[in-house]
């Protein structure tokens, strides 16, 4: 993975976000639909999730990390945390994880963990990499 394009990604949607205004960001198409501020969240979240992946599986494989995505969204009430703190929280959280893969050795990319809630499932940590870029893309889409 070239990991300058998912630098890329977060300093266009920096620019992006600046043009969204305070109303649009706590805007709710339905009530139990995430507003653009919780679905930022969302994206901090499974930046902490995918931080902690990227680190353990290099030295231990097949550990199960995974968390439930509306008990983290709800528990942290992003809802009401000031809209700049948040995207910074994002900013931050994504320049860690460009940090994290630039620096994993090669040899460590094939090595598995498993996200799964259920029936244990593994994937190999270039695979939940590549994942985590659509996964982000995929949501940022929705803002």
């Amino acid at each position: 993975m070239n990991y300058q394009i998912l630098k890329n990604i977060i300093d266009a949607e920096l620019q992006r976000f600046q043009n969204i205004t305070e109303e649009e960001w706590l805007h709710r198409s339905s009530p139990e639909k995430w507003s653009k501020k919780e679905i930022i969240g969302h994206l901090c979240d499974s930046a902490f999730t995918n931080i902690r992946r990227f680190v353990v599986t290099q030295y231990k494989e097949n550990d199960n990390i995974v968390y439930d995505q509306n008990a983290w969204v709800k528990a942290q009430n992003y809802q009401n945390v000031p809209t700049e703190e948040l995207i910074s929280l994002w900013k931050s959280l994504n320049y860690q994880i460009v940090h994290v893969v630039e620096n994993i050795p090669d040899e460590a990319m094939q090595r598995t963990c498993d996200t799964t809630k259920t029936d244990p499932q593994v994937f190999t940590l270039e695979f939940i990499i590549n994942d985590y870029v659509d996964h982000l893309q995929h949501h940022l889409k929705a803002i």
